[in-house]
């Protein structure tokens, strides 16, 4: 019967990897990004305007005077508007989505491994601690990665102008504002949860470690009134 120290460290490291794919999947279905740009049908008389609310997935979008007065909010998917102008954009929140894919499954394994290990010592195999390692730091470094892609893809792979221009292509667009939303910023609880997770299951394999070696320490280091005895 494995300790109650043991139980509570892989127990807790596994509940913190639940948290984290809890944290992720609602990250994922809610709003990641908000923009607003102005707009004009000729690149001179910037009087109209092009709003949208942007997921991972679905979003909505709202024109006004861009180029055509438009002013209802239409349901957006991202992936069908991106598509239709190949280049950077699409790749890029494409590989997005891959990583954060990528990231949930190595959460998966996380808790898989964790769980085992609250009632078994596979300490030699790759189920052991060293699993959830690679598990939960894949998941960190795949979280991150998917991070920096996505503000490189609003940002300098300029999305929302291709989301505009993939339906109107004579818009001339200017002065994009973005805004980062919850779902974006829901990364980085979630990378935390997986550091933690590492260091709770880190801190009691230390301990053990060390425990172990100070057990099997040579008799000629113990005191010699013991030898004596």
């Amino acid at each position: 019967m494995p300790s109650a120290k043991k139980l509570a460290h892989f127990l807790s490291s596994a509940g913190l990897c639940a948290a984290g794919v809890v944290v992720l999947g609602y990250g994922m279905s809610t709003g990641w990004a908000n923009a607003v740009l102005e707009c004009g049908p000729d690149g001179q008389n910037f009087n109209g305007s092009a709003t949208l609310k942007t997921g991972l997935f679905n979003g909505s979008e709202t024109k006004d005077k861009c180029p055509r007065i438009d002013a209802t909010e239409k349901r957006l998917a991202v992936f069908e508007r991106l598509a239709k102008i190949t280049g950077a954009p699409i790749i890029l929140h494409a590989l997005v989505v891959i990583l954060l894919a990528l990231a949930l499954l190595g959460s998966a394994g996380s808790i898989l491994v964790t769980l085992y290990n609250s009632f078994s010592n596979p300490y030699e195999t790759y189920m052991g601690p060293v699993g959830l390692f690679t598990c939960s730091g894949l998941s960190v470094c795949v979280a991150t990665l998917a991070l920096i892609l996505y503000v490189s893809n609003i940002y300098a792979g300029e999305m929302f102008q291709t989301l505009v221009k993939a339906a109107d292509s004579n818009a001339k667009l200017r002065n994009p504002k973005i805004a980062l939303q919850v779902g974006f910023f829901l990364l980085i609880p979630y990378i935390c949860f997986n550091l933690l997770a590492i260091l709770v299951v880190y801190l009691y394999v230390h301990a053990a470690y060390t425990r172990r070696k100070e057990q099997e320490k040579p008799t000629e280091d113990a005191p010699k009134e013991i030898m004596m005895y």
